[in-house]
C-alpha cells in the first residue's frame, strides 16, 4: 500500500503478528502509536536542548568564572564524553528495564544537574555539572529503541530518522532560546549576567522534569503494553477467546491468512479470525512466526553484549556513526568560531546564529536519510543490500564536500554558506540512514547495538573534537582532514554483509 496523507492523522494500520504500526501517525496523539512517537521526538529534543545549553552562553558563562579557551574546549570534551558513556550504558538498561523507564530515567537524572548548572564556580565545578548533564546526551538510545519497537519495517527508518532529526534541532533551537532567556532576565528583570546565565537553566529543568512525568503516564512501553509483555501478540488468526501465544517484533510481510487491522480496531479481530490450524500449516505463516519469534529482545548477558560489539555488522555500524553523528558533534562546536574568523564583520552573536543553522537542518536531512533509506527498501524488493550502500553514499559524499570546504577556505559567504548547506545535507542524513538499518542487524538485542553505535557517534566527536583542538584557528586544515577519514571508513566497511550470515528475518 502506497503512502496517504490521511495516514499522518488517522489510526495507523497494524501488523498483525507484532502489532507494528504500517504507517506514522505524526498528528494524531491520542492514538498509542502517534502518542510514543510525539513523547520520543519531544522527550529527545527537551533533552537536547539542555544538553547543548552551556555553548550559546559561553560567553557570558567564560567571562564569569575567568575560563581560558583550553578550558571552555576542555568543557566541550567532558560532556561529549559523559554522553558517550551514557549511550553505551542506556543500551543494556533498555533490553532489561525497556526504553520508555530508561528514556524517563535519563530525562530525571539529567535534570538535576541541569538545575544545579547555576552553582558552577571555576572550571573545575562546570566539568563537574557538564559531565552530569551529558547524561542527557543518552536520551538519543531509547528514543530509537522505542520507536523501533512500535514501527514496522516498511517504515522504521523513517520514524527512527524523523524523531532522530527534530530532537537533534534542540540543539540548534538553544543557540536561540537560552540567549533570548538570558536576555529577558537581564533586560527585563534587572538581573546582573552573574546571575542571569545561572537562573536560564532552570527553564530546561522545569521542561525536562515535565515532558518526564507526561512520559511516564502517558505512554506504554510496548505494543501489547508492559515491557514484560514484549513477546505477546494477538494472533491473526487466533480463535473467538483471544488466545494470547508468545509472538515477538518485527516482521515484514503481510501474513496470508489474514489481513492486517488498525490500532483501532483490535478488538474487533476475534470475530473475523480463520481457524487456529491454519497459521500451522501455512508455510509462509510458519516463516514469518520463526522470523518474529528470532527478534524478540531478550534480557541482555554480558556474553551476548561482547558478541555483538564483535561482529562485523555492528562495527561497521559503529563506525559509519563516528563519521555522520561524529562529525556533526564537532562541526556544530566550532562553525561559530569558523564563521567569525573569515567573516569578522558578522560579529558573535550572527557568527553563532549562522552556526545553529547548522543543526536546525536536521528538521529536514536526518529524516531525509532514513525515509530514502526506506524507499530504496521498498524499490529494491527488501534488500538490506540496498540500505546498507546508501549509507555509505552519503558518508562519502560528506567527506568529499569537507575535502572541497577544506581546501577553498571560502572567503565569500554565500560560497561558505552553500557549501556547508551541501555538506550538511549528506553528513546528517548518514546518521538517519544509518538507524534505518540498525533495526535490522541483531534486532534481538536492539538496545545493545543501539547504544555501541550511539555511542560511537560520541567518540567520533570526542576523536574530531581533539583533532580542533590541536590544530588551534587552523579549521579549514581540520575540515579537510576529517573528510579524509570519513571517505576512508565508509570505503573500508563497504563489503561488509549488512546481517551477519544465516540471521533469521534478513529480507
Amino acid at each position: 500500500m502506497g503512502f496517504q496523507l490521511k495516514q499522518l492523522w488517522t489510526a495507523p494500520e497494524l501488523n498483525p503478528y507484532n502489532k507494528k504500526a504500517k504507517s506514522i501517525p505524526i498528528f494524531n496523539p491520542f492514538d498509542k502509536y502517534g502518542r510514543v512517537f510525539f513523547f520520543s521526538y519531544l522527550g529527545f529534543f527537551i533533552a537536547f536542548w539542555s544538553w547543548y545549553a552551556f555553548p550559546p552562553l559561553m560567553v557570558s558563562i567564560r567571562k564569569d568564572l575567568h575560563l581560558s579557551q583550553n578550558e571552555v574546549a576542555n568543557s566541550n570534551i567532558i560532556s561529549l564524553t559523559a554522553t558517550l558513556v551514557m549511550r553505551a550504558v542506556a543500551g543494556p538498561l533498555c533490553d532489561r528495564f525497556g526504553p520508555r523507564l530508561t528514556f524517563v530515567g535519563c530525562l530525571l537524572a539529567g535534570a538535576i544537574p541541569s538545575a544545579l548548572a547555576g552553582t558552577a564556580h571555576n572550571a573545575g565545578s562546570l566539568y563537574a555539572i557538564r559531565f552530569f548533564v551529558g547524561i542527557l546526551g543518552g536520551t538519543f538510545v531509547p528514543c530509537q529503541v522505542w520507536t523501533t519497537g512500535f514501527f514496522d519495517r516498511n517504515v522504521v527508518g523513517t520514524a527512527n530518522a524523523l524523531v532522530g532529526g527534530w530532537g537533534n534541532s534542540g540543539g540548534g533551537i538553544t543557540y536561540f532560546v537560552m540567549p533570548a532567556i538570558y536576555d529577558s532576565l537581564i533586560h527585563q528583570r534587572g538581573l546582573t549576567s552573574h546571575v542571569a546565565w545561572r537562573v536560564s537553566f532552570i527553564v530546561p529543568f522545569i521542561l525536562i522534569t515535565v515532558v518526564a512525568i507526561s512520559m511516564l503516564l502517558f505512554a506504554e512501553d510496548t505494543p501489547t503494553g508492559k515491557w514484560s509483555d514484549r513477546g505477546k501478540a494477538v494472533a491473526p488468526t487466533a480463535p473467538t477467546d483471544n488466545t494470547i501465544v508468545a509472538i515477538p517484533q518485527n516482521s515484514t510481510e503481510k501474513p496470508s491468512v489474514a489481513g492486517s487491522i488498525s490500532s483501532n480496531d483490535e478488538k474487533k479481530k476475534a470475530t473475523t479470525a480463520a481457524p487456529q490450524s491454519d497459521i500451522e500449516t501455512g508455510p509462509g505463516d510458519v516463516r514469518m512466526m520463526d522470523e518474529v519469534q528470532h527478534e524478540v529482545i531478550v534480557k541482555p548477558s554480558f556474553k551476548e553484549g561482547l558478541k555483538v560489539a564483535c561482529s562485523l555488522q555492528s562495527i561497521a555500524l559503529m563506525c559509519s556513526y563516528v563519521c555522520s553523528f561524529g562529525g556533526e558533534l564537532a562541526i556544530n562546536s566550532i562553525l561559530g568560531s569558523y564563521y567569525l574568523k573569515n567573516f569578522p564583520v558578522l560579529g558573535q552573536t550572527t557568527s553563532g546564529q549562522w552556526a545553529a543553522m547548522f543543526g536546525l537542518l536536521n528538521i529536514i536531512t536526518r529524516p531525509a536519510g532514513g525515509f530514502f533509506a526506506d524507499l530504496i527498501f521498498k524499490w529494491t524488493n527488501r534488500n538490506l543490500w540496498a540500505k546498507k550502500l546508501w549509507i555509505h553514499f552519503v558518508g562519502v559524499m560528506s567527506g568529499i564536500f569537507l575535502i572541497v570546504i577544506g581546501q577553498l577556505d571560502p572567503k565569500n559567504l554565500s560560497t561558505m554558506m552553500g557549501l556547508i548547506a551541501l555538506m550538511a545535507i549528506f553528513l546528517e542524513a548518514g546518521n538517519g540512514a544509518n538507524f534505518a538499518l540498525v533495526p535490522h542487524v541483531h534486532p534481538h538485542a536492539n538496545g545493545i547495538l543501539s547504544g555501541l553505535v550511539g555511542a560511537s557517534g560520541n567518540l567520533g566527536g570526542v576523536i574530531f573534537a581533539i583533532i580542533f583542538r590541536y590544530n588551534g584557528t587552523h579549521y579549514a586544515r581540520v575540515f579537510w582532514i576529517i573528510g579524509v577519514i570519513i571517505i576512508a571508513l565508509n570505503l573500508i566497511f563497504i563489503w561488509v554483509r549488512p546481517i551477519p550470515k544465516g540471521q533469521i528475518g534478513g529480507r
